[in-house]
């Protein structure tokens, strides 16, 4: 694994940076405070920053030109990643298509579906959410229950989807759905792509502690979803082949993309200004030291991911580690804030906010426990109990 950066990485990391920092004080002039991606206004709000990133070809730099992207390396999408929180930009209220589905389409969609996902989404002008949890399947997403019954010209959608985050807000959810009646488990589930306005489809919205509304319930009842909604299909990756599919994307969702090293050196670095400017403590400083170690252990690791990635290594089961070490991290550089604030800490400060948000990261993508369980079996070779 080479640590250093080639001339034309260098190159590339200067002309992000300089973007960023420009467009950034353009898209803040006459905003006052933070509007977070989960509420209303700030979806909006967020949403012209997308298409401000997709206008100079930001926004899925990875991806090939022909939608929207750069083709640039991973190693130059790291680069931009750690550019991108340094900068202090917001949040990618478009996330869980670009990060999420996109990876999936890549891999299963067909040229069709391809070629009409892809540009629509890196332009923000369809925002995905991801609609597998419901009320009684959350970490054993294979017990789900929600159903769509094959019709002629389509399918017929009934079941509920829950905590879909910013679905309150997006165009189109992309959910795993039982189409064989008689299946159980994993088996006999599709993976369908669904416009939230089909006839059928209600979205309804609700509030988190922290007072943000993006989260929604989704109902769905006798909603008939036509196969030619979407050219190539509603179809990703065939009939029955859901769970395979859904697989591919909780490896994106646990693995490489969703959280990406800068995001967590960036806040380090803003811990360890915190920590200069509170009275010194040794407790908090050997704190703040093992919360720097973890970050740059997490950035190294991500750095060996892509090397095996880039020589045709599939991560597989190793991205249920992943998971819990930027999940777990997450919490412990909020904690150290919080505890460097002390009473000075504000309810609604970005170091509160995060802290609450940080505390839901061992929950979705699958819980901890699960993915302790993953690495146990699948990694280590112990029996299930």
């Amino acid at each position: 694994m080479d640590l250093e950066w080639s001339s034309d990485e260098r190159r590339f990391r200067d002309e992000a940076r300089t973007w960023l920092e420009a467009h950034l004080a353009e898209w803040k002039a006459g905003h006052d405070g933070d509007l977070s991606g989960d509420t209303r206004d700030g979806f909006a709000r967020h949403l012209v920053w997308e298409q401000m990133l997709f206008a100079d070809r930001w926004a899925v730099v990875s991806w090939p030109e022909a939608f929207g992207g750069r083709d640039a390396s991973l190693w130059e999408w790291l680069i931009f990643e750690e550019e991108y929180y340094r900068a202090g930009a917001p949040q990618r209220v478009t996330q869980n298509g670009i990060f999420l589905l996109a990876p999936t389409v890549f891999e299963f969609g067909t040229p069709e579906q391809q070629a009409h996902i892809l540009p629509r989404m890196a332009a923000a002008d369809d925002q995905w959410c991801q609609g597998w949890s419901e009320p009684n399947a959350g970490s054993d997403l294979a017990s789900l229950t929600s159903r769509a019954r094959r019709v002629d010209g389509g399918w017929v959608l009934d079941g509920q989807k829950t905590w879909t985050t910013r679905g309150a807000f997006c165009t189109h959810l992309f959910g795993l759905f039982r189409t064989d009646p008689e299946s159980e488990r994993h088996k006999g589930l599709t993976y369908l792509l669904v416009a939230l306005d089909t006839p059928g489809v209600t979205v309804r919205g609700f509030g988190r502690l922290d007072g943000d509304e993006g989260f929604a319930e989704v109902f769905f009842d006798e909603a008939f979803l036509p196969d030619d909604a979407l050219p190539g299909g509603v179809v990703l990756g065939g009939e029955g082949q859901g769970w395979s599919v859904a697989m591919a994307t909780t490896s994106s969702e646990r693995g490489l993309t969703l959280r990406s090293p800068g995001r967590f050196m960036a806040a380090t670095a803003r811990l360890i200004e915190l920590y200069r400017s509170a009275p010194d403590d040794p407790l908090l400083r050997d704190r703040v030291t093992r919360a720097w170690m973890k970050a740059e252990a997490y950035r190294l690791q991500t750095l060996q991911t892509v090397t095996g990635t880039v020589e045709g290594r599939p991560a597989g089961a190793e991205t249920s580690l992943v998971k819990i070490w930027w999940s777990e991290l997450d919490v412990e550089l909020h904690e150290v804030a919080l505890d460097l604030l002390g009473a000075d800490a504000e309810a609604t400060g970005p170091w509160s906010k995060g802290w609450q948000f940080s505390l839901s990261g061992p929950i979705y993508a699958g819980t901890n426990e699960i993915q302790r369980n993953i690495a146990a079996e699948r990694l280590l070779g112990l029996p299930r109990r």
